[in-house]
Order: C-alpha cells, then structure tokens, then sequence
C-alpha cells in the first residue's frame, strides 16, 4: 500500500515537473491577419500581443492559453491607413484596445498536432472558436503554428460602409507563430 500510495505521488511530482507556464517570445513570435482587399491577398502583422500558455505536453488537455492583442499595433505598411484601421469603423481600439483569446480546451490530435478550443473575443464581440495548432520542439523551445479562420463582420469590424465585401473580404485568417520557453 505504502509503494503505491508513493508511487502515485511521484507521478504526479513528474507530471507536474513537465508542464510549464511558458511566455511568448515578442521577437520570434508573430500574430497576423491575412485578408483580401478589391480581391489581393494582404497579410498584415500585429505589433504588439501577450502570449501565454500553460503547456503540458505529456498531458496535453491539462494545458491552457491565452492571448492579448493590441488592436491598434495592426500594420498595415502605412501610418495613415494604420491609423483608419484604429477607428471605430474598424477596431474601435480607443474603446476596445485589445482582442483576445482563452482557451477552454487543449486536445491532442496525434503527434505534434492540437485542436484548441476557447473564445475569441474582438471588438466586445465574444464567440466560441476551434482551431488545429502544431506544436513542435525546437532550441529547447516550444513554437506553436495555426491559423484561425473568422469572419470579420461577425465581430462587427468593418462598419457602414466597410461592411461592402466587395473592397475588403469578410474572411479573415488570423495565423500566428509561437516560440516559448
């Protein structure tokens, strides 16, 4: 009785060693939105986010994420439409500074592979996302890679007369690059 009772508590110290809150590294990490404007594809980076996730790998749905992203650090290569992109037609970022996501649920989807759960929230507009990620070991790193695919509208980002899908695509995928330690 008393190996067992030991026993179980090793494996617990041994999992609990294995996950790890890890943190974002700003500078090898990148968060954009890819999108199609009069029908060219644009993809543009967002600045400035906090990324964090609480990643357990021999137990993956034990682990969590989440996400911070300063809806006015979106660059889309000129200061006057980045400036657009902040207004309240778009991003509304003086009221709605940051976008973000928190994960409900990790699952494993096979070898190096995840399908994530949680809410997604932009412009006050929450809704319930899923999304494949691949996660993979690198330089004593952890880099996780996914894109989300959305629909722009249903967070009410692009109003009046933005809401025209013929200049700017409702699609919109959020695709992001993840390196952790």
């Amino acid at each position: 009785m008393k190996k067992s009772v030991l026993l179980a508590a090793l494996l617990a110290v041994a999992a609990a060693a294995s996950a790890a809150v890890l943190k974002a590294d700003p500078a090898k990490s990148s968060v954009s939105a890819v999108f199609k404007q009069m029908n060219v594809p644009i993809e543009s980076k967002f600045k400035k986010h906090n990324i964090v996730i609480d990643y357990n790998a021999a137990a993956p749905d034990t682990s969590k994420a989440t996400v911070e992203i300063e809806t006015a650090s979106l660059d889309l290569g000129d200061a006057d439409m980045n400036k657009e992109v902040a207004k309240k037609e778009w991003f509304n970022s003086a009221q709605f500074p940051k976008a973000t996501f928190t994960s409900s649920a990790i699952k494993s989807a096979g070898a190096g592979k995840l399908n994530v759960t949680g809410k997604l929230t932009i412009k006050g507009k929450a809704t319930d996302v899923t999304f494949p990620l691949t996660v993979k070991t690198e330089g004593g790193k952890q880099i996780f890679e996914g894109a989300l695919p959305i629909k722009r509208l249903a967070y009410n980002v692009g109003e009046g007369e933005w809401k025209d899908t013929s200049m700017v695509a409702d699609e919109v995928t959020i695709k992001f690059h993840v390196v952790a330690q």
